[in-house]
């Protein structure tokens, strides 16, 4: 059993690490840690084709976007939120306010899906 710290991993990263096979050794399930400065946007979710996720906002307040989210144009997500995405949505978020924030995106295959 391995102990990855994501905060640093993240930092290391640019604000964002996944958690996937290149650190576990399987393809079944993965995980996003991502922080993001006050003022900072345009950071890309998009779960991808046979894939689903669940981003839940971990501290502070971010603003989801783009033309994943059709019909709606722009979701405010505070602490402890979260929503399903699946697919090719591709939605951005922003961190419109003063403070850091911080978002969690747990992942895996859609059922019938396959890795390639």
């Amino acid at each position: 059993m391995k102990i990855f710290r994501l905060s640093e991993m993240a930092r290391d990263g640019g604000g964002e690490h996944v958690l996937g096979s290149t650190d576990t050794g399987t393809h079944a399930c993965y995980m996003i840690y991502g922080t993001m400065k006050p003022g900072e946007e345009d950071r890309l979710i998009n779960p991808g084709k046979g894939h689903e996720e669940i981003l839940m906002v971990t501290s502070g307040e971010l603003k989801l976007g783009g033309p994943g989210l059709a019909p709606l144009r722009e979701l405010t997500l505070p602490e402890g939120s979260a929503l399903h995405l699946a697919g090719d949505r591709e939605c951005f978020l922003r961190n419109d306010t003063d403070s850091p924030a911080s978002y969690v995106c747990a992942g895996g295959h859609t059922p019938g899906g396959s890795h390639h």
